[in-house]
């Protein structure tokens, strides 16, 4: 697992620009981060802490890293869900990517060859280890 400094982990979420945009993130300064089902997502979503990195990754047509952002509290379960599995952790902005990393980008990268980002593609919410985040943090310019 990642290590973004400071003894936080780094994690990488992802999100429909149509649906939640990073550049929504920033216009309401922070969010509840839900919608998440899968239960390795909610797993990962479980382990966020307060102070974490979250890279933040654009699906759709875009495919790519577009910002940074940093969990602002603990998850806790969904209030607005009557599934007490559910979780949601709540986030801010941080900093946009001086440049999109895109998929086909990272696909092409060493360190992401185990990466379930690239081997469990509907995976939603994606820990980082320290290579990846290393070499993300470099070419998005975090």
């Amino acid at each position: 697992m990642a290590n973004s400094g400071k003894g936080r982990r780094v994690w990488l979420l992802k999100t429909e620009p149509g649906c939640y945009s990073y550049d929504d993130l920033v216009r309401e300064g922070k969010t509840i981060w839900d919608g998440v089902t899968n239960n390795l997502a909610l797993k990962h979503i479980r382990e966020i802490k307060k102070g974490d990195a979250l890279v933040i990754y654009h699906t759709g047509d875009e495919k790519a890293v577009v910002g940074l952002a940093e969990a602002v509290g603990n998850p806790h379960p969904d209030p607005k869900g009557d599934d007490p599995k559910l979780a949601v952790v709540e986030l801010k902005p941080k900093k946009r990517a001086r440049r999109s990393v895109t998929l086909a980008e990272i696909k092409q990268l060493r360190e992401f060859e185990a990466s379930p980002l690239v081997r469990m593609s509907r995976l939603s919410v994606v820990p980082l280890t320290d290579p990846e985040w290393k070499k993300l943090e470099s070419l998005a310019g975090f």
